[in-house]
């Protein structure tokens, strides 16, 4: 019996992708907006790709801040960004 993998959308490019390929944005108890990494922290999720154009049009259509039901700080994209190419290792070889 093969074991299906969880699908979900990205907000960005709206395309859907298996869960360990995107990144979890979580609203947690607390209120503060993160990137979840381990895909496990307790709060309310939304999915991005791990493509900085994807969080460039989910910032454009605002549509993280629907998925997540809060006003996004300012600069927090940004900061995002720059976490998740980190985590990536983007431009390394």
């Amino acid at each position: 019996m093969t074991r299906r993998l969880p699908i979900r959308q990205c907000l960005g490019c709206r395309e859907h992708r298996p869960k360990g390929e995107m990144i979890r944005i979580v609203r947690g108890t607390d209120g503060t907006v993160f990137p979840d990494f381990s895909g496990k922290a307790n709060g309310r999720g939304a999915y991005l790709c791990r493509n900085p154009e994807c969080i460039r049009k989910a910032e454009k259509s605002r549509s993280l801040e629907r998925a997540l039901d809060t006003k996004l700080p300012q600069g927090l994209m940004e900061r995002m960004t720059e976490e998740i190419m980190k985590a990536d290792n983007y431009g390394k070889p």
